[in-house]
């Protein structure tokens, strides 16, 4: 038996799974061991402890690709508070296209937590037109930013539910709703689905509401791989699914765990809102959030930034990626075959 959809044929994997983007935290070694299992690992933005994106980005792409033959992918998060964000869309295209060897297996880009279009510019069409296969896809946590990267030009989207950890939209729809609103206006698009998805039955739930592949965030950060401190992943077995709620980040609306950081912080409603606090917000007190952040990386999961989805609350054990991925794949082979029965 095997999974065989658009989003496997597009990127030539094994299963139609995908890491999340996690950034600011380090994903080099979870990409590698996710690619190395038959799925897409993801490499996130990581700017943590002042390091440039760039160079780390450089040197992440570099180590992968002595790990693994296989294809992987990168994020870079495009908001308006992104700083680094434009250098690095115009100078990772063009490091890409200069490494073969890079450029083979670099298949995937997917932006996120900002505009879709800030990708298409003169060196990342340069890749294009040198023979990369590189697929570029944008996080959509709502059915109006889908119909945005239709327009942009994206391969595809990610779907994220408000059920996701980490950056999030005003409206607060669900993965199962906003599926399905996406496939009926898009149903051509293809499409990965994201947030709340941790099971070989969640899987099997995405796959027949027409996503062809799915990405999880929260499932691999409880892998025996991943580079995330031990406090961190030792959270996700005893979580339940209320051990989460939704606050303002610094990039917009964004699912933590709760602890002392999350309470701390309130919940704008709306664009407008966010934007005014964005008129006050000074550079000290983006540092001073950033350090929050690096907080959680070294393992002070009191006061740091703990980013975690609903999921946890069917995620029971910390296992290598290779048995995460087996096991959720032959459940929702299970799943399918099990449903197929129903028609008559």
């Amino acid at each position: 038996m095997g999974l065989k959809t658009n989003i496997t044929e597009m990127f030539g994997i094994k299963y139609p799974i995908l890491a999340a983007p996690m950034g600011p935290f380090y994903t080099t070694d979870l990409t590698i061991a996710v690619s190395e299992a038959g799925g897409l690992g993801v490499l996130s933005h990581t700017n943590l402890f002042g390091k440039s994106s760039l160079t780390e980005m450089k040197k992440n792409m570099e180590y992968v690709v002595e790990h693994t033959d296989k294809p992987f992918g990168f994020n870079i998060r495009t908001s308006r508070m992104q700083m680094d964000a434009p250098g690095l869309c115009r100078a990772i295209p063009r490091f890409i296209n200069n490494n073969p060897k890079i450029k083979e297996q670099c298949r995937y880009i997917i932006t996120s937590a900002g505009t879709p279009k800030m990708i298409y510019n003169k060196a990342f069409q340069k890749l294009r037109d040198g023979g990369s296969e590189i697929k570029h896809f944008h996080v959509a946590p709502a059915l109006w930013l889908a119909d945005k990267c239709v327009t942009a030009g994206c391969d595809g989207v990610v779907v994220t539910g408000w059920e996701g950890g980490g950056h999030q939209s005003y409206e607060r729809v669900s993965s199962l709703v906003l599926l399905q609103q996406v496939k009926l206006k898009h149903p051509d698009l293809p499409l990965i689905a994201c947030g709340g998805i941790a099971t070989g039955e969640g899987m099997a739930a995405a796959l027949s509401l027409g996503a062809g592949g799915i990405a999880m965030g929260s499932r691999f950060i409880a892998s025996k791989e991943s580079e995330f401190h031990e406090n961190y992943k030792n959270i996700v077995p005893a979580a339940g699914a209320n051990d989460t709620m939704w606050v303002t980040g610094v990039l917009g609306p964004i699912r933590l765990w709760r602890n002392k950081y999350s309470l701390d912080h309130g919940v704008v409603t709306s664009k407008e809102e966010k934007m005014a606090l964005e008129a006050q917000l000074t550079p000290q007190k983006a540092l001073e959030d950033q350090k929050h952040y690096e907080m959680t990386y070294e393992g002070n999961v009191d006061d740091g930034a703990v980013l975690l989805g609903q999921s946890i609350g069917v995620i029971k054990s910390i296992e290598s990626v290779k048995d995460i991925m087996d096991n959720i794949v032959a459940t929702a082979e299970k799943s399918l075959i099990k449903a197929s029965k129903m028609v008559i």
